[in-house]
């Protein structure tokens, strides 16, 4: 390639084409490594792997008290002098007053809410009442109305034919 020839940029492919190549390769490498240490176990004598047994059961406990240890000295740090131990806790006593504040205020928020759910609720219930309420007493008093006018007329036809039928009666007799 001469020197002022650019390189062509590497298509879509090929970079997937070594990316695989590259994760092919570091797999080989691990399994490869699984395989040397299991080689290793094996080539032990039943002594060695005892041995090595023994040293894991005394050694895990200990290193998991030395992290243990570490934790609690790294929890402890901030109380070792007088004037830390005064700025720590007052540090600590306004975030946990923050957090209480904190969840208080959701709290009171929480019941606001539900509250003003429930208000709603029921004032829509009452409404729905007081809607069902005005237009049944609507319609029972047309009803009412209705069947008043009714039973007035039915009267008025009933004196008519009484006093149709008096009549009648009293013609019949007079003649």
């Amino acid at each position: 390639m001469s020197p002022t020839a650019t390189a062509t940029p590497r298509s879509a492919a090929a970079k997937k084409a070594a990316a695989s190549r590259r994760a092919n390769a570091r797999r080989r490498s691990a399994a490869a490594k699984r395989a040397a240490a299991t080689r290793e176990l094996n080539q032990r004598t039943p002594l060695q792997q005892a041995q090595t047994y023994a040293e894991r059961a005394l050694l895990i406990p200990v290193g998991a008290a030395l992290v243990a240890r570490d934790n609690v000295i790294d929890a402890t740090k901030p109380y070792f002098t007088r004037d830390t131990v005064q700025r720590q806790v007052e540090r600590d006593l306004r975030r946990f007053e923050r957090r209480g504040t904190t969840a208080r205020n959701r709290v009171e928020r929480e019941l606001k809410k539900t509250r003003t759910r429930v208000e709603r609720e029921l004032r829509q219930r009452r409404n729905r009442v007081q809607r069902v309420v005005r237009r049944n007493r609507t319609r029972v008093e047309r009803e009412v109305r209705r069947n008043r006018r009714r039973v007035e007329r039915e009267a008025r036809n009933l004196r008519t034919q009484a006093a149709n039928g008096v009549e009648r009666v009293a013609n019949n007799t007079t003649a």
